[in-house]
């Protein structure tokens, strides 16, 4: 005699099997229930610490299906302890233990702005030492043309630039046009601000907000997300939130590896 299953609930009203994720350290979640959104600063027996973009610590209880992992369910777990791996920089590249910081080369990277510069150090600092590749950064980029002139790039002195905003036609784009050249190579991500290459969800926010044209970009995403109207305290929370290349777009990571990869190629 054939069996049926006892269980007559259709398949679709079936609750989904929730991941488990490791509770790792800078991973960002939010505990519904309370609405607090934070980066794990800690996992121990039974809890986890988070920390929101204000610096402010919480501890919740580990429990099935208790956090929200961009938007899903998840199901937090201490990491395993697993085998030593080499230790890495904020870039990704492999650490060299007790290296010391090269001899400045004659070439430079530019970046747009302090922010950029800020962003650039914390992410790939530890590999422009030991590159020997300084950065510094343009007043604005139409001053371009006239730093170019005066660093006269060649072969054993390239410059990488990397300009904000790069698209095609604009005026960015005209500037980077003119003063490409076999020694210097400007290149730029598509993003209105450098703000704008950090993931939302390392800031917990769902996305960027679009800020009509005529108002200040930086004003207007702070106004919307409910921060305080301090751009430079805005940015600095920002920044804390970045810990690795994982915090960042794509767009960004490549044109700054591809401009540390110019500058470092043997003349």
């Amino acid at each position: 005699m054939r069996q049926y299953s006892a269980d007559l609930t259709p398949p679709w009203k079936k609750p989904k099997a929730v991941a488990e994720v490791p509770a790792e350290p800078g991973l960002v979640v939010e505990e519904p229930a309370t609405g607090f959104c934070g980066a794990v600063i800690r996992c121990e027996a039974g809890t986890v610490t988070l920390e929101d973009r204000f610096g402010k610590h919480r501890v919740f209880p580990l429990q099935p299906g208790g956090f929200l992992l961009e938007g899903r369910p998840v199901t937090l777990v201490r990491a395993a302890a697993g085998p030593v791996r080499a230790a890495r920089t904020a870039s990704g590249s492999v650490a060299v233990p007790g290296a010391r910081a090269r001899v400045a080369r004659a070439g430079r990277i530019y970046v747009e702005g302090r922010h950029d510069a800020e962003l650039v150090e914390k992410v790939w600092g530890d590999d422009l030492r030991i590159e020997g590749v300084v950065v510094e950064y343009l007043g604005g980029v139409d001053d371009l043309p006239a730093i170019v002139e005066e660093f006269a790039p060649g072969p054993d002195a390239r410059l990488g630039v990397l300009v904000d905003h790069l698209v095609p036609g604009s005026k960015e784009w005209r500037i980077a046009e003119a003063v490409t050249s076999e020694h210097a190579l400007v290149v730029g991500h598509p993003y209105i601000d450098i703000w704008e290459a950090v993931k939302p969800s390392s800031l917990g926010i769902p996305s960027w907000p679009r800020v009509p044209r005529g108002q200040d970009w930086k004003t207007g995403v702070c106004r919307t997300l409910g921060w305080p109207e301090n751009t430079g305290a805005a940015w600095q929370g920002i920044l804390a939130r970045v810990r690795s290349y994982k915090d960042l777009e794509p767009e960004l990571l490549g044109r700054v590896e591809q401009l540390i990869d110019f500058v470092t190629e043997p003349g």
